[in-house]
This record gives C-alpha cells, structure tokens and sequence, in this order.
C-alpha cells in the first residue's frame, strides 16, 4: 500500500521490539534494545486520506523466544497535530501463560503479524500531523509505558483534488424539418362496378383531399407525395370477378386523384401511386356483422365459415342478403370500395427563421420547435432565454426547465439550476433529469443520496458514469472510478488512475486532457513526483504556482515532494 514509486518505508521498532522485550527474559528496562529484530513496516507511509478514512496497516513478526509466557502488551497508533490527536484501535497481544483475550503469541516460535485500523480524517491533519505508537505492558507486577515512538509525519490528502466537474445533461429536442401526414379517403362504388360516381367527390373526405391539393399549391412548405390505394370487392361476387373488380376500382381512384391534381397544374405518375387491389373483403364482412345489430349475426357467421369452397360461401352470402335487408343495404355496400392514403409533407421554418421567431414570437412555436432553436445559439445566454421561453409556454414540458437548469449550470448558477431541475423532475422522472439533480446533490455533500439518483438514471449518457466516477473517488473506491469514467481524459479521471496505482497512465490522460488549470498543473506536478521525475515537478508546480501563487503554502508543505524539495527548489 504505498503510495510512492521509489518508497522509503517506516518501521514500527519503538512499537513491537517493546513488545518484543517485554515478552522476553530481559527486563522491561531492555525492550528499545533490540528495534530492528521485529522487522516492522507500516504503509502507506506518509498516511494517504482514502475515501474519508485515514488508513493504516502494520506488519512483522515476533521471532522466537522472546514473547515471554506471562506478558501481555497493548499498543495503539495515535495522529497527532497542533491542538488535537486521534488514536487508532489498540491492538493486544500475550504470552501463552498470561491471562486476558489478546492475541496469544507462542513462546518458542513466535508469530507474524497484521494489523490494520483506520481513523476518521480531520483537515487539521494534513501534512502537519505526527504518527507515534503508544505502548504499555505488564509483566508479574511489573508495568511499563513508553514514550511516545515516533513512525510517521503527516498525512496526504492527495484525493481532495477531486474535481467538481460533474457533468449535466441537456434533454435532446424532436424537432423534424420536414414532417410527413396523410389525408384519407374513401371511394365507394356500386355493385359490380368500377366507376368513381360523381356523389362520391362531393363527399367530405374527397373535399378535404381537393384543399390539401390546393393548399401544396399555394404553400411552398406543403407537398403531396404520394398514394397508397387499397381496393376491395364485397365477397358476394365471383372470385375472379371480384380480383379484376378490386384491380379497377384502384385503378379508377387513381385516375380520380391524376385528374384532381391535373387541374391544379400537378403531375402524378405511377411512381406516386402504391395500388394494392385485395379482391373480396370477406373479413371486412365478418367486422361489419359483428358490429352490426342483426339479431342472428352469430349464427349466419358460423354457417358461412362452415363452407370451405368460397364459390359456395359467395352464393349462400347472396341468399342471406336477400333475407337480410342490412346486409344488402348497408354491410355489402359498405365492402365495394377503394381507400385512399395520400401523403404530403410539410417543411417547417428555416434556421434563420426559428432563430427569429423564438425571440420575437416564442409562443406561436412548438416545444420542439423552441428547443431546437436554442440549439442554434451559441452565447449560454441566448440558448437559456429560448429553454426558458419553451418552460414558459410549454409548462407541461420538463424539457424546457431540464435544459434552462443545463445552461444555469454552465454558468455557475447552481442554486437556480437545481430549481429548474425539481421543476422538471416534478413533471417527469426522467433519467437525464436524474442525472442532474445527482450532480447537485454530490455538489451539496450527500454523496449516498446522488449515488441513489445516479443508479436510477443508469441509461441516460455517459455522463452518468462519469459522475459516479467522481462519487467513487471521493469514497477511495479508484479502480471503480476509473472503470465507471470511460475512455474521457480529465483531471479526476488521472487522479483516480494516479490514486490507484498508474501514475504513467495518470500522466497520459492529463496530456489528453488539455487542461490549462492551476489544479490540472498542480496534479501534474504530483504525478511526476509519484514517478520519481523531479525535473517534471519542478516544471508543473512552477507552472501551478505561476497560474495561482496562493498554492505555494499547499506546495511547501505537501508531503508528495517530500523527497525532492531541494531539487525542485521548495
């Protein structure tokens, strides 16, 4: 666990070669004789802050014959600092004789060791602090404490470099140029006939299509695209009359539609119509039966589904409709047709025209409409007006708040932002939405509760995980940082990588990065520092201190450059 690439480690001698002689045949008065025989280490030395822990472990071994039978001894680490101390659990241990429920070490083999405890971080800890270990034994009637041994200075608070970088989402608008709708329209035809009759273009729906005619003519936005005719037969005729029947009625809406745009100076070739003849309707039939209120509809259905020869069911259908005034006067009648799809698009406004129109008339555009047009600006202050516009008059819309709350955070304005982003997440749980509301809830302090709003808005862009990155950070967690970050290049994402070992790819990404920041300097500094390039730190910490001289104070005392301040001139 140590944090250096070239580390000089600490021993615990004071700590256990007391131990080591209180549980032998010398005396008390001999345990700090012997302080290398233990071969203690603790690590990381400096103490590193992980998460907001301040970690310690301690590893030996007691050598043979000198943990004496009756001697019990407890040791405890303990950070010290100007006007405070924190004690790291004391760890006990006793001889094979000796009373109590410390950790037995055998007389004639002896024992290794492990200890590892942490503390709560205090910012009056950083880089001033002093590790000692405090030990007391007992032996017989014998007692002793010790001074005070002295193992370690100061603890690295390297990780606070966390950046607050969170990343926002900005809800992605729907607006399409150019949008395709359809008019329909029904042709009905007598039996066994062909003919558009002159009734059926004084129907309503054949009005509607000659306006939508007119109106591609006189509105260069509006264009007619195309057909798709389906033509149907009533299933009481001939088979092979009714396919060529089907084939002429779509035929003949066809020609109807050439001739309506004919006289509006239109052209429509075959290539404008989709001719789909389907011969006779017999499930249209059946449809119209069942929605029908004859009495034996039921009955007069399973009689025709029990013929399997369609020549016989057309025939008996013929029969039934003579009994059956409904079927003869409104469901066979209602089969003999042709229906028609037209489509047309409609092209909406110019850039230059929403670019005009969502600041001098904001109200007369769609939400998507709005939300495209800020898109188009790029001063923050522009593009937040036309989100705020699209709130306004869209105010059951939680795109408009979402992205009026994106452009606040870019600007800084945090207490506003998260205010438009409740708005939005009042009006939906969106997952972007979600994603923002974390952001500011980490930026708050409540590092658990974003992690909860993060989780939930899982999906929503790697943003997302970038984020959980910087939770990640902040709770030690560094190779889960790095992995949830993704292939981005930021100060955070080489802090996590320095943090978890790689100070080379740590170097790598900063360069990636392209951060001109004191912070991204500084951490530069420190990176080259961890692979032992002083020439690196000298460099980065003079381009630091040059950006923002107030870091000099955090520099002198920095317990990275610990090793090379005369190189690099601290």
């Amino acid at each position: 666990m140590n944090c250096y690439t070239n580390p000089s480690k600490w021993t615990f001698a004071g700590l256990f070669a007391s131990l080591l002689f209180l549980a032998g045949c010398a005396g008390l008065g001999s345990m700090e004789k012997e302080i290398e025989a233990m071969g203690l280490e603790a690590s990381p030395e400096p103490l590193i802050l992980r998460g907001d822990q301040v970690e310690l472990e301690v590893t030996g071994r007691f050598p043979a014959k000198y943990f004496g039978k009756k001697v019990s001894v407890e040791a405890t680490p303990v950070l010290t600092w100007e006007g405070g101390s924190a004690s790291f659990e004391s760890e006990g241990f006793q001889g094979e004789d000796a009373a109590g429920n410390f950790t037995v070490v055998p007389f004639e083999s002896g024992k290794s060791f492990s200890y590892a405890s942490s503390v709560p971080y205090d910012p009056a800890m950083e880089d001033a602090a002093e590790l000692a270990v405090v030990i007391s034994g007992t032996q017989g009637n014998k007692s002793a404490t010790f001074d005070p041994f002295v193992v370690g200075a100061g603890v690295i608070t390297t990780p606070l470099w966390v950046q607050a970088d969170d990343k926002f989402i900005p809800v992605k608008d729907d607006f399409q140029r150019v949008i395709t709708y359809t008019e329909e329209v029904t042709v009905n035809y007598s039996v066994n006939s062909s003919t558009v009759r002159s009734g059926e273009l004084r129907d309503a729906d054949w009005k509607a299509l000659k306006e939508l005619i007119q109106l591609s003519v006189d509105a260069d936005s509006v264009t007619v695209t195309g057909a798709r005719i389906e033509a149907y037969a009533s299933p009481e005729g001939e088979i092979t009359l009714n396919e060529d029947l089907a084939s002429d009625r779509a035929n003949s809406a066809a020609t109807s539609v050439t001739r309506e745009m004919k006289r509006k100076k239109l052209t429509a070739d075959d290539a404008f119509y989709d001719l789909v003849p389907k011969g006779e309707d017999w499930q249209g039939f059946k449809t119209l039966m069942q929605a029908s209120d004859i009495e034996d509809k039921n009955l007069i259905l399973r009689v025709l589904e029990m013929y399997s020869d369609k020549n016989k069911r057309e025939e008996e259908i013929r029969n039934i409709a003579k009994t059956y005034n409904e079927i003869e006067k409104e469901i066979l009648p209602a089969l003999r047709r042709s229906q028609l799809v037209v489509s047309y698009d409609v092209e909406g406004y110019t850039d230059e025209e929403l670019m005009d129109y969502c600041m001098s008339m904001p109200d007369s555009l769609t939400a998507d409409e709005l939300l495209y047009a800020a898109t188009l600006f790029e001063d923050l202050n522009e593009k937040l007006t036309v989100y705020q516009s699209a709130a306004r008059v869209h105010a059951d819309d939680f795109r408009g708040y979402n992205n009026a709350g994106w452009c606040m955070a870019q600007m800084g304005r945090m207490n506003q932002a998260g205010e438009v982003f409740q708005q939005a997440l009042e009006l939906e749980r969106n997952k972007a939405v979600l994603n923002n509301v974390a952001a500011l809830t980490r930026q708050d302090g409540d590092i658990d509760g974003a992690m909860k709003l993060l989780n939930e808005a899982a999906g929503a862009g790697s943003e997302v995980g970038y984020n959980k990155g910087i939770i990640l950070i902040q709770k030690g967690d560094y190779a889960s940082a790095i992995s949830n970050m993704g292939r981005v290049s930021s100060v955070n994402v080489a802090l996590a990588k320095m943090l978890n070992g790689d100070a080379a790819g740590a170097k790598t990404a900063l360069e990636n990065a392209s951060e001109d920041s004191a912070v991204a300097s500084y951490v530069m500094a420190v990176v080259c520092a961890r692979l032992n390039d002083s020439a690196g730190v000298k460099k980065h910490l003079g381009e630091a201190l040059a950006k923002d001289p107030n870091l000099r104070q955090k520099a002198e005392k920095d317990l990275e450059f610990r090793d090379m301040r005369d190189a690099i001139g601290l």
